[in-house]
């Protein structure tokens, strides 16, 4: 954001500090915050009628939760949670509304990071389709690694397979490859990654993909 733009949202944002497990919203909430995160990271999941879920995508200090909500009045589809402790500035939405009337540069830097997640999600809907586990898991990780301000993700198997949708069997087989291949250390609860190139080479070609169309549009919005 430009300083102007940030000198406009800091008087009315509030500090949000987060926990592990820390739920933002369900689905059908109506959106009344917009979350930017400083640190840590929430994951927006879907959930299923017979009980299961999968992540749709995750946000860390790059971005922001509440999403359309700060062009109109929305409800979410999903389910926002902190899958890591953080930090964030809330900020409500109709007060996120009224300064976006009044900014054209954060209208365009607000859109630019919509676009960007709406692309995300396009790429992942193949992704999800077509690639193994093993290798949307590698993604997976270097995605939450990206985010991260530490080598160490503290997450469960049961965590990681409603991440992926997936069975906990499959994780824990993926997990134990990219042990043998010296990408990762893993331990009930505890993933340290220890050669991201090792990591990079596991993960299907979205990681790549989804990193390059991010820096691509925001390229265009400056």
């Amino acid at each position: 954001m430009s300083v102007e733009d940030r000198d406009l949202l800091t008087p009315i944002a509030t500090d949000f500090d987060f926990h592990l497990g820390h739920v933002f919203m369900e689905p059908a909430d109506f959106v009344e915050n917009i979350y930017f995160i400083d640190e840590g990271i929430v994951s927006a999941v879907a959930l299923m009628a017979d009980g299961r879920s999968v992540e749709a995508y995750m946000v860390g200090r790059e971005g922001f939760i509440g999403s359309t909500a700060w062009q109109i009045p929305a409800k979410t589809a999903v389910r926002y949670v902190a899958q890591m402790a953080g930090k964030s500035r809330k900020v409500e939405a109709r007060r996120m509304r009224e300064l976006a009337t009044r900014s054209q540069s954060l209208r365009v830097v607000m859109a630019t990071y919509d676009a960007a997640l709406q692309r995300e999600l396009e790429q992942s809907t193949a992704c999800n389709a077509v690639h193994t586990s093993e290798r949307r898991f590698a993604k997976w990780l270097l995605r939450a690694h990206d985010r991260a301000n530490d080598a160490v993700l503290q997450m469960t198997q049961e965590f990681l397979a409603n991440m992926l949708g997936s069975q906990r069997t499959t994780v824990n087989e993926a997990a134990q490859n990219l042990t043998r291949r010296g990408a990762i250390a893993y331990s009930r609860g505890r993933v340290t990654v220890l050669n991201r190139q090792i990591l990079e080479a596991s993960a299907c070609e979205c990681y790549g993909a989804t990193k390059g169309i991010a820096d691509g549009i925001m390229r265009v919005g400056e």
